[in-house]
């Protein structure tokens, strides 16, 4: 099983990227969630699944563990495969997933493409008791714009940064400014760990 995949993006696309790690070029199929997180960097790190059948080997790639963990988890729902799955984090970020669970909120897993109301209320059934215990780790500060701290935090993990030291930067920086573009956020955050090494 493979844990993850470091190394230069060859090419990114909203499906899929295609990672060089070691002289070899992997195809990783991706959502949008993490295409947002990639696009635009030259290199980085994907958490990888691995799906193996006797007509299938692919790598799914997820900019963050939560989110890789979120489709683990809705893989074990029965009915939903790795398509349907990726589908479904292209649509709703990990955090929205587990929010509609818990919430038992069936409209929006509804409105995924090609979710019908009886595959969301047994996503709602299957996941309840399992993402009671999950915490998706990631800043939040009051007054920020967590979309934007979501993505900077995910590519400076790829970047190779440690979680701690992520938090630590992106809180300051939320402080001296609540509302960045992630752009701005990421070059900042990027200046600051660098100077604290």
């Amino acid at each position: 099983m493979y844990e993850h995949i470091q190394g230069k993006f060859v090419k990114t696309a909203p499906t899929h990227a295609v990672v060089e790690a070691a002289g070899i070029g992997y195809w990783v199929n991706i959502s949008l969630n993490t295409y947002e997180v990639v696009k635009g960097l030259e290199q980085g790190k994907l958490f990888l699944h691995q799906v193996v059948r006797e007509d299938e080997f692919a790598l799914y790639g997820f900019a963050t563990e939560d989110e890789r963990e979120v489709f683990r988890l809705l893989l074990s729902v029965s009915g939903i495969g790795a398509a349907t799955a990726r589908l479904m984090l292209s649509s709703l970020s990990p955090a929205e997933v587990v929010e509609a669970v818990r919430g038992e909120k069936v409209a929006p897993l509804k409105a995924v493409k090609g979710l019908g109301e009886k595959t969301a209320r047994r996503v709602i059934v299957d996941l309840k008791d399992k993402v009671a215990k999950l915490s998706l780790t990631g800043p939040k500060s009051a007054g920020a714009d967590n979309s934007a701290q979501d993505e900077a935090f995910s590519a400076l993990l790829m970047l190779g940064f440690g979680r701690a030291e992520i938090e630590k930067a992106l809180r300051e920086l939320s402080h001296e400014r609540p509302l960045w573009k992630v752009e701005d956020l990421l070059r900042a955050a990027i200046q600051k760990l660098s100077k604290s090494r």
